[in-house]
């Protein structure tokens, strides 16, 4: 079974597998890391049996900094600027 979520970062309805709910995925488009949450808003199930989840909780301080740190680099990376320190444009996964 998928669902559908926006990317934070690009905006782009990405097709996610609900094994991957609660983990970070990335975005094929941009490249940007975030959580798989299928409560987020414009997120619908593909399956006609699924049951409504509750909505999904405001995005820890932690997650917040992560997306735009990403959005960030992808801006940087975007607009070819050069040595930025400490921004290498890598993408852990916690």
């Amino acid at each position: 079974m998928h669902f559908f979520q926006s990317c934070p970062i690009c905006g782009r309805s990405l097709r996610i597998r609900v094994t991957l709910l609660g983990k970070k995925v990335f975005c094929r488009h941009c490249g940007g890391g975030f959580p798989a949450r299928h409560g987020a808003a414009g997120v619908g199930a593909t399956s006609h049996g699924a049951s409504r989840s509750k909505p999904a909780a405001e995005p820890s301080l932690e997650e917040r900094v992560d997306l735009l740190l990403a959005r960030a680099s992808l801006v940087l990376a975007r607009s070819g600027v050069e040595g930025t320190a400490g921004c290498d444009g890598a993408f852990g996964s916690d």
